[in-house]
């Protein structure tokens, strides 16, 4: 199997998480789920939950909120597919963990990396938060900004890219 990135965007509910699991499916091998998501209220832990359930067996999950360049290179050669879901949340995560935008850019470009150095295939799940309005705050205009740039420093990265809508995906590349 060809090492590769497939880069996997869309809004909300979206259908993003459902195609990455039955593309990461139709690859042999063994396979990884990389959560970014935190528990940080009940309605999170639940939807945490209820993705643990709805997972294959077949899967092997780490969930991980920060230290995600790390994890991608410590299962490269370890695992054949690697899913993360989602870059969104590992953003926020990272902003709210992380002082300064040198700092949170630093780690996206150590992620992108560490995508690039994988042994497999990366799949890689994000939102696209650029088709909305204008946020009417600063701290939500960054986050849109930072999301835009490292959604399209990895799908610049990817060999192949998709974007869902309402439960379709379209190739973009």
């Amino acid at each position: 199997m060809p090492k590769k990135i497939c880069f996997i965007t869309g809004g909300a509910r979206s259908g993003k998480s459902a195609f990455a699991e039955r593309l990461a499916g139709t690859i042999p091998g063994k396979h990884a789920y990389l959560a970014t998501a935190q528990a940080l209220d009940p309605e999170m832990a639940e939807r945490i939950q209820k993705h643990r359930n709805d997972r294959d067996k077949a899967w092997d999950t780490y969930e991980e909120p920060l230290a995600l360049s790390e994890l991608v290179r410590k299962l490269s050669g370890r695992y054949d597919v690697l899913l993360i879901d989602c870059l969104t949340l590992w953003l926020s995560n990272v902003m709210a963990h992380t002082n300064g935008d040198e700092a949170v850019a630093a780690r996206s470009e150590d992620l992108v990396r560490a995508l690039r150095e994988f042994s497999g295939t990366c799949l890689v799940v994000s939102n696209e938060v650029g088709l909305g309005i204008v946020p009417d705050n600063p701290l939500a205009r960054k986050f849109r900004d930072l999301a835009g740039i490292l959604n399209q420093k990895v799908a610049q990265a990817a060999q192949e890219a998709y974007f869902t809508a309402s439960g379709i995906p379209m190739k973009l590349k």
